[in-house]
């Protein structure tokens, strides 16, 4: 199985094309079905976070303000993550901070990501939402930390993510599965799911 970086962004709103900025990331690279190393950190943007936002997280602006600066952090991620392939749970969102943040920080960028949010929608159409969450409570994953905090869920994703591989191997006889293979998976339409998978049993997907 390919090494990949779990992601995780808290951010002040949804959209930096609206002036939203992230406070805190964290990262987990996965291997061999094994964490074995972690990124995180607050990050000083200079914004203020909503009232709505601290409430979620727990993030304050007290803790930002003590925070390092967000490119210092973003470079440091950056440096962290290289050239590996990127997995994270409504992977869109994560995608626009992170690309966003380093843009910021005058940091090219082009690591390819792949979305547990949109592959358990093609594996898993029986779960009642397809929520981090509702997700890891389905499959009786673990729940370290507390939720919406950034190392927390990127812990969460990675026990998804590495659920998914032995789902894919166990339950649909592919044999091989990783990053590029689920990331052709999340872009097919739920119909065509099954031929995929016959198709990456049979060895020519």
């Amino acid at each position: 199985m390919s090494r990949v970086a779990v992601l995780d962004f808290e951010t002040t709103g949804l959209s930096p094309n609206l002036g939203d900025r992230a406070t805190e990331i964290a990262v987990v690279i996965l291997d061999g079905g094994r964490v074995v190393d972690r990124f995180a950190s607050l990050m000083n943007a200079g914004v203020k976070i909503p009232g709505f936002i601290t409430e979620l997280t727990g993030i304050t602006d007290a803790m930002v303000k003590a925070a390092p600066p967000a490119p210092a952090v973003m470079a440091d991620a950056a440096r962290f993550v290289g050239a590996t392939p990127i997995v994270a749970h409504n992977a869109s969102f994560d995608r626009r901070f992170w690309t966003a943040e380093l843009q910021r920080a005058g940091i090219p960028t082009s690591n390819r990501f792949a979305c547990t949010m949109l592959i358990a929608r093609r594996l898993y159409p029986e779960a009642p939402n397809h929520k981090l969450g509702t997700l890891i409570d389905l499959h009786q994953l673990p729940r370290p930390g507390v939720a919406h905090r950034a190392l927390a869920d990127a812990e969460m994703a990675a026990s998804l993510w590495d659920r998914i591989l032995v789902d894919l191997r166990h339950q649909h006889g592919v044999p091989d599965p990783d990053h590029a293979l689920l990331m052709r998976l999340q872009a097919c339409a739920r119909a065509a799911v099954p031929a995929f998978l016959a198709r990456q049993v049979g060895g020519w997907g």
